[in-house]
């Protein structure tokens, strides 16, 4: 496999001449050339796509089954040299039975035949006419096939053996298999694609795989069913690529499938490892399969081309605008229930924030005005403060004052600059060196003030610090680092942003232009003075774009990337908005403060968790403080 861990695949669904074997075959080894052409690795064809699927009664003369057979070995003979798995379906004889067969040919060898195990016999289905069920041939030393090309392990099952309710492949994967190929004629109903769809990416999602699947199309009789050709390719529940139905030409997808994330998904999902067949209840299945290497995949250029998209804000909620509603909603909720459920455990009814103003700290007053709203207790009891430092900006000021008034909490404003030049005088600072003593100093005097105020009032101090900042370490230890509950906890800089955005279009229209001005503001700490009446420090000037940090961040945590692989990601993900150097200068950044600021994640307040992954010492992450990260440079 190659260096990014990924291998391309493709589902074709050829124009059918039904019973005419020597066009269909003319026509699938056409496709198979501009596949092999393209470095396609595994290719699909539809079930019995060497016949058509519609012959009915032809399926016993013999003279249809001699072409069958001449057919394979046509495309055998084609196939010579092309490291490319070609799986086509055709009738197969054995011990005088018919079986309805997926035909793996690779390199000029029959490489295995996968027989139909579930055949329909319900509504228009009325397969066990003419062919047998492979079930026949369990307990006859026969053995099914797993497939192995450029190190990626794939199985093949057909049609209706998917709509089981325990499909093959399901005991396919647990055995290893990585990808599925399903070559199917499947006709065409109303809704009936939608389900198609449903029950694929489902079944890919729950066995941690790659799914390709080819469809018959046009060609095939219409006498009472229709065949649209749908091909799909997903990958983890995730579709990948898709064709459009209902043409009158033949058609081919392809898409790279990354194995190497499949492969960390099923190392991390300890239920797929207990399922296997090695797991501690699985049970062993390896006597029932045989494993067949085809040799060395094609050579595939995923730098010039990747056919998959990369998704530059993974974080993100996706769809339409009302979806993308009803998720910021959920996600708001989740933060809620967690908030609620400590105040109610811990019976306290008033909260402290500090309010600069930025993003993090207006996202955890939405939440906990929508804790208190739905406890039923007065929003005066939330006490937002303001604390203007030796950086503080106007602009910043008064969206925390509008803000607070306006969502009718109590707040009050407590200027931090004498304190800190006094604790400059008290350790012997100067002030005028504004170093990390400088900027530290003012957020540890911030946090002193909340968490005594909070003591006064009998409340808790709700955090404000998101995910990316756990991340990169940009937080004071002690300071701005800590809190009694931080409902950010799991939130990343740029889904805080549309969070922010969404509340202010569906949740909280009174404050809709000042929420919408909080997300335009430069991001900033704020700890050193303004120049010209702007923002002098901005964050991202420091520590990168919080977009390519949280594309960082995603693919390290959720599938265990190595930096080669996540840069190459990158570069697909945005190249139109950053050259390679930057790309490359900001990854190698992510890396060494990700590693060296683990110290600050081994001791964060509780917080509730609300995406696919998070830092928190005693759920997802765990690590020692002390790790070198010399291997992980890129």
């Amino acid at each position: 496999m190659n260096t990014y861990g990924m291998i391309r695949v493709a589902a074709a669904s050829p124009v059918v001449k039904v019973a005419d074997v020597e066009a269909n075959v003319a026509e699938i080894c056409r496709l198979t050339g501009e596949a092999a052409d393209r470095g396609i690795s595994i290719l699909a064809f539809p079930e019995l796509s060497i016949t058509g699927y519609t012959c009915g009664d032809l399926f016993a003369n013999s003279r249809l089954i001699q072409a069958a057979e001449e057919g394979i070995e046509k495309i055998r003979a084609y196939t010579e040299g092309m490291h490319i798995a070609v799986v086509v379906g055709a009738p197969v004889r054995k011990g005088g039975k018919l079986y309805n067969c997926a035909v793996v040919i690779s390199d000029g060898k029959v490489a295995g035949c996968v027989p139909k195990v579930y055949l329909p016999d319900y509504n228009e289905f009325y397969e066990s006419r003419w062919f047998c069920s492979g079930a026949d041939l369990q307990g006859t030393g026969e053995k099914t096939p797993l497939f192995t090309i450029g190190g990626v392990t794939f199985a093949v099952e057909v049609c209706e053996d998917l709509w089981a309710p325990v499909p093959p492949s399901s005991y396919h994967t647990l055995e290893g298999a990585e990808v599925v190929v399903n070559i199917s004629a499947s006709n065409e109903l109303y809704r009936k694609q939608c389900e198609r769809k449903q029950i694929i990416g489902s079944h890919s999602a729950r066995t941690f795989s790659g799914y390709i699947y080819a469809s018959s199309g046009y060609g095939e009789s219409t006498q009472d069913l229709v065949f649209a050709g749908p091909s799909l390719i997903y990958e983890n529940g995730c579709l990948l690529c898709e064709n459009g139905r209902f043409g009158l030409e033949s058609s081919m997808i392809a898409a790279d499938i990354d194995i190497e994330s499949l492969r960390t998904l099923r190392q991390k999902h300890s239920s797929f490892a207990i399922a296997a067949p090695d797991g501690r209840r699985g049970r062993d299945y390896s006597p029932y399969y045989g494993k067949v290497d085809l040799g060395r995949a094609p050579e595939t250029d995923f730098e010039a081309l990747l056919l998959r998209e990369v998704d530059p804000s993974p974080f993100l909620v996706k769809g339409t605008d009302a979806e993308i509603d009803d998720g910021c909603r959920e996600i708001l909720s989740i933060q809620t229930l967690g908030l609620i459920t400590r105040l109610d455990h811990i019976r306290c009814r008033k909260a402290v924030l500090g309010i600069s103003g930025g993003l993090d700290s207006t996202l955890a007053l939405l939440v906990t005005v929508m804790a208190f709203d739905r406890l039923g207790i007065p929003r005066e009891n939330i006490l937002g403060i303001t604390m203007p430092g030796l950086g503080t900006s106007g602009r910043t000021k008064a969206n925390a004052v509008t803000l607070m008034e306006k969502l009718g909490i109590s707040w009050r404003e407590i200027p931090i600059a004498e304190a800190v030049e006094q604790h400059f005088r008290d350790i012997g600072h100067d002030g005028t060196v504004k170093d990390t003593t400088y900027e530290n100093a003012q957020a540890r005097e911030r946090t002193q003030i909340l968490m005594d105020i909070a003591n006064q009032e009998g409340a808790i101090v709700v955090g404000t610090g998101d995910l990316s900042e756990l991340a990169l370490g940009w937080c004071t230890y002690n300071g701005d680092h800590m809190s009694m509950y931080a409902v950010n906890a799991d939130v990343p800089k740029t889904l805080v942003r549309q969070l922010c955005t969404r509340a202010a279009g569906c949740l909280f229209p009174e404050i809709r232009e000042t929420l919408l001005d909080v997300v335009d503001t430069p991001i900033s700490p704020e700890l050193k003075k303004e120049k010209d009446g702007s923002i002098s420090q901005r964050t991202e000037d420091i520590i990168g774009p919080y977009e390519l940090n949280d594309f960082y961040l995603y693919h390290f945590l959720c599938y265990g990337a190595a930096p080669e692989k996540i840069y190459f990601l990158a570069r697909k993900a945005f190249a139109s908005v950053y050259d390679d150097e930057t790309i490359h200068r900001w990854l190698r950044n992510f890396i060494r403060r990700f590693f060296s600021q683990q110290f600050k994640r081994s001791c964060l307040p509780d917080g509730p968790k609300v995406g696919p992954v998070g830092l928190s010492p005693r759920g997802d992450w765990r690590m020692p403080s002390d790790i070198d990260s010399n291997s992980f440079t890129v």
